[in-house]
């Protein structure tokens, strides 16, 4: 019965070609890459196995607690490999901290998330698996057009046995989508190709970019970690706005306030000294709830969460690239 039901999602997935094809044809995609990429697709049930069984988001679900992640995600082999593959890079590093004001150490943190320094980029077919998503329905928008953005890629001259990614179609050193590797990525090491799947400069010249683009304030960290005192009001702190983007993300921080407010409420730095401008804005986090560690977080935070939304990722790259520099 399931071979029957597959047999029926190849027909389904190769009559919906069709439909990509004509979008392809009306988004520019050149005669030439539309007839070397469509006769090679055929459905890929893994891919929609694998989307299927995404958390779903339930809105009342428990958050876990941020320590095991942090455990997990900036653990020494992580920030040994992390600091190898600074020193190893430390002139790319340099110029592109120069030239753009995104912190080596940040750009660093980035590719260790992603990719683990470029040690496992995904070996998805990307054209098969985002005409799969398409097909498949749920989110068609997107997938059928980040499918047509790879097709660009090609047509741009990136090598069609270059697409590889995961499932999802992120792909090459920062995990960009397509669409996003169009808009975003950069030739970093000046030979006139953009390649993020073999070039270290090119991957981090690209992560870079992706940060000047999201807002990236130059001389400002990410945020610190801080001690709260037992006097303090947090319910005063609530903050009353709702992000129309990942609001579960946003609601767990505070109201913006400045360091110098901060600092008369009773927050102490860890490990460091305030910032030098007393008016930098920045929200509290409390991701284990009051008593246990606790980070004030300025609006470079919120490019991190750009990258990918979600808090313990963004607390993750910023405590890895901490560890990296020092």
């Amino acid at each position: 019965m399931a071979g029957s039901a597959n047999a029926q999602s190849e027909a389904g997935f190769q009559e919906y070609l069709g439909t990509l094809r004509a979008e392809a044809e009306a988004a520019g995609v050149s005669r030439a890459t539309i007839a070397s990429v469509f006769p090679t697709l055929t459905m890929n049930p893994r891919v929609i196995e694998l989307d299927r069984a995404q958390p779903g988001g339930n809105p009342n679900a428990p958050i876990p607690m941020f320590a095991p992640y942090k455990a997990r995600h900036v653990d020494a082999a992580r920030i040994r490999r992390g600091r190898a593959a600074w020193l190893a890079n430390r002139s790319k590093l340099a110029r592109i901290e120069a030239e753009t004001g995104v912190p080596e150490s940040i750009m660093v943190a980035i590719w260790g998330h992603e990719t683990n320094y470029g040690g496992y980029m995904g070996g998805f077919d990307l054209p098969r698996s985002l005409a799969t998503l398409a097909y498949e329905g749920r989110r068609r928008p997107l997938f059928s057009g980040e499918f047509i953005a790879a097709l660009k890629m090609i047509d741009t001259g990136v090598p069609a046995s270059s697409l590889k990614g995961s499932w999802a179609g992120a792909t090459g050193g920062p995990q960009f989508l397509p669409s996003v590797f169009l808009r975003l990525a950069r030739d970093g090491d000046g030979d006139g190709r953009i390649d993020i799947w073999n070039s270290d400069a090119d991957t981090l010249a690209s992560i870079a970019n992706y940060f000047v683009n999201a807002g990236w304030r130059k001389g400002q960290p990410w945020g610190f970690a801080v001690t709260t005192p037992a006097s303090l009001n947090r319910a005063a702190l609530v903050n009353r706005t709702v992000s129309p983007r990942c609001p579960r993300v946003f609601e767990r921080h505070s109201q913006w306030k400045t360091m110098a407010e901060w600092r008369a409420l009773g927050l102490v730095p860890q490990g460091r000294s305030w910032p030098s401008d007393p008016d930098m804005l920045a929200t509290l986090l409390e991701p284990d709830g009051p008593g246990a560690t606790a980070y004030l977080l300025t609006g470079n935070y919120r490019v991190i969460l750009d990258y990918n939304c979600s808090n313990f990722y963004a607390l993750s790259v910023g405590l890895l690239a901490d560890a990296v520099e020092h």
